[in-house]
């Protein structure tokens, strides 16, 4: 372990249970040095403001040596950072900046699957006998010169591609150029942690694991039985991708993955205060894999939960429904919730969210049982930007046009100012154009403005961090339909009641028996009346026991 690991400070080795953590695309947060990219040194630079929304951590997507067609997800050298957003030695300047104000910093770990070019593959490639020949995913075709079995890619199409120099097909889930290391090789996963740990001594706080149940696929290539179309739904892929018609039970989600999982866990378990979240990718299983993989003090920590990023608009029935199915699969484990990420249509147009509807979800958010992620751009209240197909850079999109135009629109540049062209990202033409109509919403228009949604999220997350019963309390909900929510939270000898009016009309709302006071601290409007509590539309309340602690 080296000495950047040893001197660092760890004041709360829990952190993680109820932390929110704020997801950064270095590709799009801030350029440096004028190529329209983002990097290292710009969000080095930003730093300060990350920090003062108020929360824990921040999460950084995949900054390593790549190819970028996949933009960082197909891995090329693990243990580098590609020179488009600098050095190791920005990233080390990056953590201790972020440290100095108070951030962990948590990096997103991509370890199911890496580049064809790194040079693992170039060798496994090679031959048959090479000492790498098992480490990716090979199997021969069948007799009539078709792929072993009817996997299917999220991207699109069969999951086999052919390699004319083994004469064999190599297994991939997302883009051809991103061939699946075989987990089931020992050496894989040794050096797969070692890798881990080289990070850790470098001082990350912890890791966002990517596609972390598609680590495993099951040695026989047994074919995926069909989905009835009653059953499928758009939570892993979207409606227009036939990886929907499949039940994916063994492409994906093996049962050997908890062993490795835990091997994951006793590794950062040397290192007191990280932790890992893990991406669960499964549309008809999720909670169940997440309860399996965060059971217990020897598995992941906590696992990043699909629920609030589907198309579902989240009423107070269909949040209800959601938080008693966790609280009874997943009654060991915890969870990260998040409306928004890099690889779905930003909530604000996808629930088509006026700007009031925005604050309350968000208050809602940050008031359940779970840890949070919020999504850079998230707390400027930003929408999903049309990208046009001649800019478009997403092969995902480029696969599906027009039906689904693929992720770029979530990925558009940051807006800090609307005094340049490009919103103060970049002095050059960025990677992506930048939406006109995120620079009415840049960080300068809404910096010292009370009511924005930008200060609305930094007042959300100090009431949230003030209310320990916030962050690592249970939850009983206590009545929800279309229009309300209403839930308890309690913590020791804590609790809050926390009452949502989700409807366009105002309602009268009525405290819970007993003593309670209404604590005003919370960004939200309301009236106490001699017939109770007049909640206007889209806004909330929270309540607490007069003669207990908060």
């Amino acid at each position: 372990m080296n000495q950047m690991a040893q001197t660092k400070v760890t004041t709360d080795t829990d952190w993680w249970r109820g932390g929110v953590i704020y997801q950064i695309y270095p590709r799009s947060f801030q350029d440096s040095n004028g190529d329209g990219i983002g990097d290292l040194s710009g969000i080095i630079h930003r730093l300060p403001y990350v920090a003062s929304l108020g929360v824990d951590s921040i999460w950084i997507s995949p900054f390593f040596r790549s190819p970028m067609l996949d933009f960082g997800y197909d891995v090329s050298d693990y243990r580098d950072v590609d020179p488009m957003f600098g050095t190791l030695g920005d990233f080390e300047a990056l953590i201790e900046r972020a440290h100095d104000l108070g951030l962990k910093v948590m990096i997103d770990l991509v370890l199911s699957h890496t580049s064809t070019e790194h040079r693992w593959f170039k060798e496994s490639r090679s031959s048959r006998y090479n000492p790498k020949h098992d480490w990716y995913v090979w199997a021969d075709a069948k007799p009539d010169g078709s792929p072993p079995n009817n996997w299917l890619s999220i991207f699109g199409g069969s999951a086999w591609q052919w390699d004319g120099e083994r004469m064999q097909y190599y297994l991939h889930n997302f883009l051809t150029s991103q061939p699946d290391l075989n987990f089931h090789n020992e050496e894989v996963q040794h050096e797969l942690l070692d890798i881990t740990r080289y990070w850790l001594d470098r001082g990350v706080d912890g890791f966002r694991l990517d596609t972390v149940n598609f680590y495993f696929h099951d040695k026989e290539l047994r074919d995926n039985p069909p989905l009835a179309e009653a059953d499928r739904n758009d939570n892993t892929a979207p409606k227009v991708n036939p990886y929907n018609f499949q039940d994916h039970l063994y492409d994906k989600t093996r049962p050997e993955n908890i062993a490795f999982l835990k091997r994951f866990r006793a590794l950062l378990d040397e290192y007191p205060g990280t932790a890992a979240v893990g991406e669960v990718g499964e549309s008809q299983r999720g909670m169940e894999v997440q309860a399996d993989y965060t059971r217990g003090d020897d598995m992941l920590h906590m696992c990043y939960d699909f629920a609030f990023l589907a198309n579902a608009f989240p009423t107070g029935h269909h949040v209800a429904g959601i938080l008693e199915k966790f609280n009874e699969i997943v009654s060991e484990g915890w969870a990260c919730w998040a409306y928004s990420n890099h690889d779905v249509v930003r909530h604000a147009t996808r629930w088509n969210l006026n700007e009031d509807q925005q604050k309350l979800f968000a208050g809602l958010l940050m008031s359940l049982k779970g840890s949070v992620c919020l999504y850079q751009g998230e707390e400027l209240g930003l929408t999903e930007a049309y990208v046009p197909y001649e800019d478009l850079q997403d092969p995902y999109g480029k696969q599906f046009w027009p039906k689904f135009k693929g992720r770029d629109g979530a990925r558009t540049p940051f807006p800090w100012n609307d005094e340049t062209q490009h919103g103060g990202f970049s002095d050059a033409k960025p990677w992506l154009p930048i939406a006109v109509e995120h620079l009415q919403r840049a960080v300068r228009f809404q910096e010292d403005a009370p009511g924005s949604m930008l200060n609305f999220y930094r007042d959300m997350l100090s009431f949230r961090k003030a209310h320990p019963v916030l962050l690592k309390g249970d939850i009983e909900v206590l009545a929800a339909d279309d229009m309300q929510i209403s839930f308890l939270r309690r913590h020791q000898d804590r609790e809050m009641f926390c009452m949502f009016n989700l409807s366009d009309t105002p309602m009268v709302v009525r405290l819970p028996e007993g003593d309670w006071h209404i604590d005003r601290g919370a960004p939200f409007q309301f009236k106490e009346t001699a017939a109770g509590i007049d909640l206007p539309p889209y806004q909330a309340l929270f309540a607490l026991p007069t003669d207990r602690k908060t």
